[in-house]
């Protein structure tokens, strides 16, 4: 096969896990298209189909081997290429290569810049390929007005129940000067909204000595003309400084809106996650940012189950969700990792009590959105509209992170997606969003 030939083939992409994986699937593809590949949003008539998988949990790593198993029934009838990239290549608990024979190619996330030049050794094209920097991302998997802006690798946290400092590495934050210049460019093409993700977003530039923190980081993206929105993820809370939330409060352009995984609030389970926090430093938190910012969306994600989780604790954490009346809540049942310490402690809670108390305290939460949601009708917000559909569309406020919380819906004909408006809620929808109307007084 010939360079033009191999460039004639059409490729098509899987994502799978989360916001993170995401990124990184976007620069392949970048790196790909402007190369000269052919790119096709339609998998079942690529070429090359290339799986980008999530391997965190045993159901993650369950839905990864079902989708390749499921694309490579397509080789059967035609002669498509199978590469895997993403967690499960790294993930080293279980030979996954030898089980899935289909596969052309696991490709390691340390090999993710020379996705090319795999590509072309599966059909022995010799290739010189030119160098394509890192925060080079022309292509965009999300509606082309937000991104997610990967500030770090990697994670030292090494809670009790997580694979992930195993398959991610140790913690690394990016050159400060590479970000700031991979968001000029998203900006300048059209991102309105950035959206800070990492492992653990407040430890960004720890591991440097000149200075450089998270704080630095926002200031500079601030600077950006035509960035409107800067929102911030996964900040674990022993590192959510004094100086943070006073650049929160005080910079018009950082979301009043901050994702915090306390996981637990008992502190015997803490202790055994491996987690720093306590609930005395949760509360004393909570109040700080309130007091700060009153209008703050709190969202965070507790665990349901964790190894030697009693009654009593469980009844301590739906207590905690009722009085902290958090946004937003994302709740999980424990997955026991092979290769975590929280896999080998005694007294694992059985799964049908776990998902019994999932249904608990989802059930609590559920009160505490309707109350919320109740306290918003009539009140005017601005929002960018993320997509429409039959005439409706789909807004976020500054309170409200894409893919994961709740919706504003909308009818209007004027209204334009990656646009900003001033909605006045007017009712609740369903079980956790709301609709509103234009605001033509404000």
């Amino acid at each position: 096969m010939t360079k033009e030939e191999l460039l004639k083939l059409k490729i098509g992409f899987i994502s799978l896990g989360c916001d993170k994986n995401r990124v990184d699937l976007e620069k392949m593809i970048s790196r790909i298209s402007q190369f000269g590949f052919k790119i096709t949003n339609d998998a079942t008539q690529a070429d090359i189909i290339i799986i980008n998988t999530c391997a965190f949990l045993i159901e993650s790593r369950r839905e990864s081997i079902e989708t390749i198993l499921e694309y490579a029934k397509l080789k059967e009838r035609s002669n498509k290429k199978i590469i895997v990239t993403g967690c499960l290549p790294q993930y080293t608990f279980e030979d996954v290569p030898s089980a899935l024979p289909e596969v052309d190619r696991f490709v390691e996330l340390k090999d993710d810049d020379h996705i090319i030049e795999i590509i072309a050794e599966l059909y022995g094209v010799e290739l010189k390929v030119p160098e394509f920097r890192q925060f080079d991302r022309t292509m965009l998997t999300t509606p082309s007005h937000y991104a997610y802006l990967k500030i770090s690798e990697g994670c030292n946290n090494f809670c009790s129940y997580c694979t992930i400092p195993y398959i991610r590495g140790r913690y690394h934050s990016y050159f400060e000067s590479e970000l700031v210049d991979e968001a000029r460019k998203l900006v300048a093409g059209g991102v309105r909204e950035l959206i800070l993700v990492a492992q653990d977003v407040t430890k960004y530039g720890t591991d440097f000595d000149d200075g450089t923190s998270l704080v630095t980081l926002i200031r500079k993206l601030s600077k950006i003309k035509d960035l409107v929105w800067i929102r911030l993820l996964y900040c674990y809370p022993e590192e959510i400084t004094d100086e943070l939330i006073e650049e929160m409060a005080t910079n018009e352009k950082v979301c009043k809106y901050i994702d915090i995984p306390l996981q637990h609030i008992n502190d015997k389970i803490l202790r055994l996650s491996n987690r720093k926090n306590t609930k005395a430093r949760t509360l004393a938190l909570v109040d700080k940012l309130r007091r700060k910012m009153p209008d703050i969306a709190l969202r965070t994600t507790y665990i349901l189950g964790l190894p030697s989780e009693t009654k009593r604790e469980f009844r301590e954490l739906c207590d905690f969700v009722r009085s902290s009346k958090f946004s937003q809540v994302g709740f999980f049942t424990y997955s026991r990792e092979v290769g975590t310490i929280a896999a080998t402690l005694k007294h694992q809670v059985p799964e049908w009590k776990k998902r019994h108390r999932l249904k608990v305290v989802s059930r609590v939460q559920q009160e505490v959105l309707t109350e919320l949601n109740n306290e918003k009708v009539g009140q005017t917000y601005r929002v960018v509209v993320d997509s429409i559909s039959d005439g409706v569309a789909t807004c976020r406020s500054q309170y409200e992170c894409p893919d994961v919380d709740s919706v504003i819906y909308c009818s209007d004909q004027r209204l334009e997606v990656g646009k900003f408006y001033d909605v006045k809620i007017t009712e609740t929808f369903g079980d956790y969003d709301l609709k509103g109307e234009l605001n033509e007084n404000k």
